[in-house]
């Protein structure tokens, strides 16, 4: 790709990404459709001093930074108007030491990167449960998925993280190099720098597990979630399930026939060995009269990427989330009447089952505050680019309404499911009073302006008192920049 004449910083060896490229509306596009943004500038970087110098000239010409790991975010956080992107995504190296059980993982990775390497070794870390995901949105907002609850969220495996900081410099962050920069990754988002690579504690899962999804009609979620709630009372720290409500994908292994039915699924996925496994989801399986068994051995990669085609790059979303405490009757009453209430037979609400390692984990440990909560919920509005916009409309309105039917039972919320209309207080709901105390705190530390804002904002006290967040702090040499 060429880079134009006009164009040149010191230090960058990634490609240049502007306007007149032919490949800018490709690099521009992130996983959410209905974003839409067009940046002055595109970075994409082949290693951290990339990153680095992308920073600097970023502060030198006081452009906003956007910082693009997979672009997975709904809020299309990834990409910003008239700025720079800071774009990782050509950063997916994936390095396994399997004495030390260890990955080192750079920043612009997506999970499908990691399972493939690590499941080379029969081991593997709590990941996003689609593999196009990216490991960075995942990790730093804190990291919900199949493995949590036997080996804790993501953030509970990061072990040092490689940081570039709102002055371009690059610094090592672990328990022992700077030790509060390191609690506030884990779970803080983006907020206090671009994390270049990962390194994460690795447990030996697989190759082969027992998992995935089983359905039942729409009419039966009510006994289905009462049964449900019951059942994983008492289920093993290695049961990680997920309850999805909807309609029936249209996956080649289901019947035509029942394709976009409305049904209530629980997926489950078990880190341990199968025939435990098969032990520990029989009830499951035998509960009522499913309409679609599909639990069984499977390769854990091959189960971390079945929910892929259900939700492809540039289709439409929106999200709104909560914590639930407890699936009481008034919340199953609730979700049964509306969860079938989309336009869209793409439209479903996701509950992901927490307890276990997460909820033993002290609950300052990591910038992630939500441990007490019994379940994280996502109702996520789907919808294909082209159609009407009332379709659209109707999907937002759905999600919305939703929300609000369980205002009474709400209990926090994760912050890597906020989208892009959601607030301030929403983004202190995650953390809680105490914990967002403290990200100020950190973030008034490594990035007093606050240079790193195109995320779920955490604000220095500094701007909190009305300080401006305009104006580089890192000045390079005229004649070094041509633009």
């Amino acid at each position: 790709m060429t880079v134009p004449t006009n164009l040149q910083v010191p230090g960058f060896r990634g490609d240049l990404i502007t306007p007149d490229h032919r490949g800018y509306d490709d690099a521009r596009a992130v996983w959410n459709g209905t974003v839409n943004r067009r940046p002055r500038l595109i970075a994409r970087c082949s290693g951290t001093a990339d990153v680095a110098a992308a920073v600097r000239l970023a502060r030198t010409r006081d452009l906003e930074i956007a910082v693009r790991g997979g672009g997975h975010n709904v809020a299309g956080t990834a990409v910003c108007d008239g700025g720079i992107v800071i774009d990782l995504s050509a950063m997916r190296a994936v390095s396994v030491d399997p004495a030390d059980r260890t990955a080192l993982v750079q920043g612009g990775a997506l999970w499908g990167d990691v399972d493939h390497d690590t499941q080379a070794h029969g081991l593997a870390t709590t990941g996003g449960i689609v593999s196009h995901t990216g490991v960075g949105g995942v990790s730093l907002g804190g990291g919900i998925g199949w493995l949590m609850r036997k080996h804790g969220l993501t953030v509970d495996n990061l072990v040092e993280a490689e940081v570039v900081t709102a002055e371009g410099e690059i610094v090592r962050a672990s328990a022992h190099d700077h030790p509060d920069l390191f609690w506030a990754l884990r779970g803080g988002g983006g907020n206090f720098g671009v994390v270049s690579s990962f390194r994460f504690a690795l447990h030996p899962v697989g190759p082969t597990v027992m998992a995935g999804p089983v359905f039942w009609a729409a009419e039966d979620t009510t006994e289905v979630l009462r049964f449900y709630r019951d059942f994983v009372a008492d289920a093993p720290d290695e049961l990680g399930t997920v309850i999805r409500l909807g309609t029936i994908p249209p996956l080649p292994v289901v019947d035509e026939d029942l394709h976009f039915r409305p049904a209530i699924a629980v997926a489950s996925c078990y880190a341990g060995p199968v025939e435990a496994g098969e032990r520990a989801v029989r009830a499951l399986r035998q509960f009522g009269t499913p309409l679609v068994d599909l639990v069984g051995p499977t390769l854990y990669v091959d189960h971390q990427r079945g929910l892929d085609d259900t939700v492809p790059h540039g289709w439409h979303y929106y999200w709104k989330a909560t914590n639930l405490t407890v699936l009481s009757d008034a919340v199953i009453d609730i979700v049964a009447e509306q969860a079938y209430g989309a336009t869209s037979p793409r439209s479903y609400a996701a509950i992901f089952h927490m307890g276990g390692a997460v909820a033993r984990a002290p609950r300052g440990a990591t910038a992630y505050q939500q441990r007490d909560v019994g379940h994280v919920m996502s109702i996520d509005g789907v919808w294909l680019p082209g159609q009407d916009d009332t379709v659209g409309v109707a999907e937002t309105a759905w999600a919305r309404a939703f929300l609000d039917a369980l205002q009474r039972h709400r209990a926090g919320v994760y912050v890597n499911f906020l989208d892009a209309d959601d607030d301030t207080s929403r983004v202190r709901e995650a953390y809680g009073d105490a914990g967002y105390r403290r990200l100020v705190e950190v973030k008034a530390k490594y990035d007093p302006e606050n240079v790193f804002r195109n995320n779920k904002n955490i604000q220095p006290a500094a701007v909190d008192r009305g300080v401006t967040t305009a104006g580089p702090a890192v000045r390079g040499e005229p004649d070094q920049l041509r633009w």
